[in-house]
């Protein structure tokens, strides 16, 4: 085959190509790449791990209470009293460990010490209290029944699970740790002397650990026993809380004495109502 242009010829002849076509070399080229070398740069891990940053911490002031939002959270935050509604606003207060919960259990079961205010000043967590007015009231309830339960059976009488029991007790475990500090919160504020109100409810959440070692003890059938068993925790609970926070109310004025001999009587009168509803079986 031929054809015509400018001064040149192909023919093609048994798969051969000639003229301006240019030949093809059997072996392959080799092309060298050469890569600079990367500077890659290592970061170290941040210091807080484990724990949220201090920055997103609770507030320190006890005016600051609802007022100054949570730094550090993808969530949009709330301004004023809106916050408390936010996820965010809580996630400080369950920002502690193993270690940090059981120093603290530690604290309240030698109240003698009252410095358990200013180890928790800057980070007040709700997660202890939480946990501890949840055991109590599993095991005031399984206590109460599992005594009941043998004293029914040792007289061979009738024995019916009563679930009010677990109802009653958790009222008053969860209400007390509630309403009672959101109380003082507001006494303190009216004499000047305002106290943080997570601080207070972490402060009564973990004064009530002692009452489940004293629950535990109230198996054995002595009335005396048990009185005695309830009296020495109500007053290991009164003096923690009372100690904790007697310096504190001091500034409060001349009547500062008054307050404290309140909430020290105050929390023998949760004792009191322990034995009487929780400690004595009736048959």
């Amino acid at each position: 085959m031929m054809s015509s242009g400018v001064g040149k010829y192909t023919t093609i002849d048994n798969q051969k190509v000639s003229g301006s076509v240019p030949a093809v070399s059997d072996s392959p080229a080799h092309v060298a790449v050469n890569f600079t070398d990367s500077s890659l740069q290592t970061f170290p891990p941040s210091g807080a791990q484990g724990k949220i940053s201090r920055g997103s911490g609770p507030p320190r002031d006890a005016d600051d209470t609802f007022s100054k939002p949570v730094s550090g959270s993808d969530e949009p935050q709330s301004s004023g009293w809106f916050q408390i509604f936010s996820l965010a606003y809580y996630q400080p207060y369950f920002d502690v460990d193993t270690s940090d919960v059981l120093e603290r259990i530690k604290d309240s079961l030698i109240p003698f010490r009252g410095s358990f205010s200013e180890k928790t000043a800057s980070n007040p967590d709700l997660y202890g209290p939480f946990w501890i007015c949840t055991t109590l009231i599993f095991v005031a309830a399984s206590i109460g029944t599992f005594v009941t339960y043998v004293a029914h059976k040792i007289q061979k009488k009738e024995w019916n699970y009563d679930i009010n029991l677990v109802t009653w007790s958790a009222g008053l475990f969860y209400g007390y740790v509630a309403v009672v500090p959101l109380c003082l919160y507001i006494i303190l504020k009216y004499f000047s002397a305002p106290s943080g109100l997570v601080q207070l409810f972490c402060l009564y959440g973990y004064s009530l650990f002692v009452f489940i070692p004293a629950l535990c003890l109230s198996i054995i059938p002595l009335e005396i026993f048990r009185w005695v068993v309830t009296g020495v925790a109500g007053f290991m609970s009164a003096t923690f809380v009372a100690l904790n926070l007697r310096n504190h109310i001091q500034s409060a004025g001349e009547r500062w004495f008054l307050i404290v001999a309140g909430i020290f009587l105050l929390q023998l009168a949760l004792a009191v109502v322990l034995k009487l509803y929780l400690f004595t079986v009736t048959v």
